[in-house]
């Protein structure tokens, strides 16, 4: 197997191979593991003791916690499947947070109790709405290179 042609003295070059879960990814994986933790343990407690206020926000609740818990569980297992599940994860969140944060400015009403992406995340200092920017912009940091063929 021939060697790869060393980068030009100077050249910046793309952490392909480097593991999701080094670097900022650690703080990434710990951020997620938080969020999964606690938007599923609110969703289970809402849904349990009071859904019949709120269902459709305790369900949004307890999906966004299942994300989350995929989002980690990509960042953690790393490689090419790790990547792909935080991938859609990262994506799924990130389209969570725009329309449900959107809806529930828009229609208050269909939203009497918050979720985890209610007006994108203000609850939880914004954060819902950065996270899948972050996450996004380092799978993408470290896609696979192309080979050159």
């Amino acid at each position: 197997m021939p060697d790869s042609p060393a980068p030009a003295p100077g050249a910046r070059t793309r952490p392909a191979d480097a593991a999701l879960n080094t670097g900022l990814g650690r703080v990434l994986l710990f951020v997620y593991g938080v969020f999964a933790l606690s938007a599923s343990a609110r969703a289970l407690v809402q849904i349990i003791t009071k859904f019949h206020e709120a269902p459709l926000a305790y369900l949004l609740s307890a999906l966004a916690g299942l994300v989350y818990i995929a989002a980690t569980i990509g960042l953690a297992i790393g490689g090419e499947r790790g990547r792909r599940i935080a991938l859609v994860s990262c994506s799924v969140e990130l389209l969570g947070v725009l329309i449900v944060g959107t809806l529930s400015i828009a229609d208050a009403v269909a939203f009497p109790d918050d979720t985890v992406w209610s007006k994108y995340g203000s609850g939880y200092g914004y954060v819902p709405l950065v996270l899948p920017f972050i996450g996004l912009w380092w799978i993408w940091r470290h896609r696979p290179a192309r080979s050159a063929s």
